[in-house]
């Protein structure tokens, strides 16, 4: 049986594959969304081979909604796409926002340049 990937970071950048779509909440909306995008992300997580991880998170001003999820490969985009229930849940957020939903590769990983724990850090 395989093991589920486990969440964390590098030293270099991987090869990982991430979502990001931003969601703009209709007003008053932006909790409904959340709602909608995170059943989505949960409904992925259980079924999808491809899904990594993701972030949801609420914007402060109560407009936004930011889904950034890892996932595998470019063409599991084209798998969760074609799964109707995937389809009819996604599509839900159309009554209650717009959104923008691109892919995106890592091409560069930055970290702190300051060694942890080191006299310079204190």
């Amino acid at each position: 049986m395989q093991q589920p990937p486990i969440a964390g970071f590098s030293a270099g950048p991987q090869p990982t594959v991430f979502i990001v779509n931003v969601i703009h909440a209709h007003p008053g909306k932006q909790e409904e969304a959340f709602r909608l995008i995170q059943d989505v992300v949960h409904y992925v997580a259980a079924r999808k081979e491809g899904f990594l991880w993701s972030n949801l998170s609420k914007s402060t001003d109560g407009k936004t909604v930011v889904n950034v999820e890892a996932i595998a490969d470019e063409g599991n985009v084209g798998e969760f796409f074609s799964d109707p229930v995937f389809l009819a849940k996604f599509r839900a957020l159309d009554a209650v926002s717009s959104s923008e939903f691109h892919t995106y590769r890592v091409d560069d990983l930055v970290l702190p340049r300051r060694a942890v724990g080191s006299a310079d850090s204190k």
